[in-house]
């Protein structure tokens, strides 16, 4: 068993030994165990509050092995407006309901739901389901801020 407690800053250079595949959710447990399609055992010690991100690169504990994560693809649902107001408006009833969401100057992506959909839709949104790699924003209390 592989066990990785340090992120270490994204460099596209570095010499990973893995890469590994998470979804969303996936990327905000800071502890677990995860078992690669090549039965490789790998767990997840990282400080609490960890969120890992697209590109970001943990090390094993005997510093030998370096695992880059990477976004998933998933199914969301991305929701574009006519005017920023009313992608504005989406974001502030999204908000209000607590749910996760990527957040561009020209669309937001959130998990598939066929309730919320519903709702975007009713707001005047265009609503496209997708499978797409999905990072949405870390809340404005988060232990860690990790821009990208």
């Amino acid at each position: 068993m592989l066990i990785f407690s340090q992120l270490k800053p994204p460099n596209s250079d570095a010499a990973v030994t893995f890469t590994l595949a998470l979804t969303a959710e996936e990327r905000t447990r800071s502890r677990h165990r995860f078992e690669t399609a090549d039965g490789k055992i790998m767990f997840f010690h990282l400080p609490r509050g960890t969120v890992l991100h697209d590109g970001d690169i943990l090390q094993e504990e005997t510093h030998s092995s370096l695992i880059r994560i990477i976004a998933k693809p998933e199914l969301v649902l991305t929701a574009f407006a006519q005017t920023p107001l009313l992608l504005l408006r989406a974001a502030y009833h999204l908000g209000n309901r607590h749910v996760p969401v990527e957040i561009t100057p020209t669309y937001l992506r959130l998990s598939s739901d066929s309730v919320l959909r519903t709702m975007l839709e009713q707001l005047g949104l265009e609503v496209k389901e997708e499978i797409l790699p999905f990072q949405p924003e870390l809340g404005a209390y988060g232990q860690q801020y990790h821009p990208h």
